[in-house]
């Protein structure tokens, strides 16, 4: 099978379209046929080799000819003998992080089946791409400080990419008044999802605007402990689902330590895929309240030109790279 393989750190040309053997379900696994897949952070900084965590994962001096990609979209083709929820010819997708998986940036590629949901038949197989750990980040992190009420104040801080543009329509959804922070050339997509404010971080800064929040939630996490803390509202949360590491251990640790702020209040979320949240996801998406916005889709070989484009920081949404649309040359 065709898949794209990363053969060393650095940047998108170090990703090669390769023949590589088709891989055989185990017993609780299913064999999909990938139709799409999508970018997440997680591939980006496999591709870099940073944090020193993923070198120790692929490779501590070059990758071990690691094939990336966590989201998965496609069609069942085999099921392992354990397997039971699904049967060939169902259409699937998920996040294969769950077990530490990647691998979906092929044509082929195998899934613990509690990772993974029936596809709707009204949601393309590009836009099952773009959700499974996005929507999910967002779902999750709206849940961080308990479930979101209505008239609740909720600041999105990188609100631009896959999850923040989820959680704004999923925030909306619940009653929320949502607040995104993000580039301003990404601003007029956020405002079009129905945030009800928006904020150029380049030229406004949340935490030293006076305004409170009941629930951050931010992927970037540029700020300290202590200038989020003073943007919350008593009894409000602050969700960080990523930033450096420097910064995301000093808010995990200051979370548990500093006088007067509840266990589990503010600090970091653990991402956990399921496929119960995206049977949920999956309601959304048929009621109307939550579609994914898709800002390119690439073949399987541009993979390199697809996260050129990723490592730019300009796209809105989700970057999808399509399997079935064929294998060229990477360019």
């Amino acid at each position: 099978m065709k898949a794209i393989v990363l053969t060393e750190y650095g940047p998108p040309e170090a990703f090669k379209l390769a023949d590589v053997e088709k891989p055989s379900p185990k017993d609780n696994q299913i064999l999909i046929k990938v139709y799409a897949s999508s970018i997440n952070s997680w591939d980006w900084e496999a591709l870099k080799g940073t944090p020193f965590a993923n070198r120790v994962t692929f490779g501590i001096f070059k990758p071990n000819n690691v094939i990336l990609g966590c989201d998965v979209a496609g069609v069942v083709e085999a099921v392992g003998r354990d397997a039971r929820r699904f049967s060939p010819g169902d259409e699937v997708y998920g996040d294969l992080s769950g077990n530490g998986g990647f691998g979906c940036f092929a044509e082929y590629v195998c899934a613990d089946e509690n990772l993974l949901a029936q596809k709707p038949a009204g949601m393309t197989f590009e836009q099952a791409a773009a959700i499974p750990q996005a929507a999910v980040l967002a779902l999750q992190g709206l849940r961080y400080n308990g479930e979101i009420r209505g008239g609740q104040k909720v600041l999105f801080n990188g609100v631009g990419g896959g999850a923040g543009t989820f959680a704004v329509q999923m925030a909306k959804a619940m009653g929320a008044e949502v607040t995104g922070v993000d580039s301003s050339v990404k601003l007029e997509t956020i405002r079009a999802l129905g945030a009800d404010h928006v904020m150029d971080y380049a030229s406004e800064d949340f935490t030293k605007n006076g305004k409170r929040y009941d629930l951050i939630v931010d992927v970037v996490a540029r700020h300290s402990f202590f200038e989020y803390r003073r943007s919350l509202n008593v009894g409000g949360g602050l969700a960080i689902i990523g930033g450096s590491t420097g910064r995301l251990l000093q808010i995990a640790l200051l979370g548990l330590v500093v006088p007067g702020v509840k266990k589990g209040r503010m600090g970091l979320m653990l991402h956990r895929p399921n496929k119960d949240d995206l049977a949920l996801i999956n309601e959304m998406f048929e009621s109307g309240k939550v579609a994914p916005v898709i800002d390119r889709v690439y073949t399987l070989g541009q993979a390199a030109e697809a996260f050129r484009y990723y490592g730019e920081g300009l796209f809105k949404g989700k970057i999808v790279i399509s399997i079935a649309q064929g294998s060229q040359a990477v360019v």
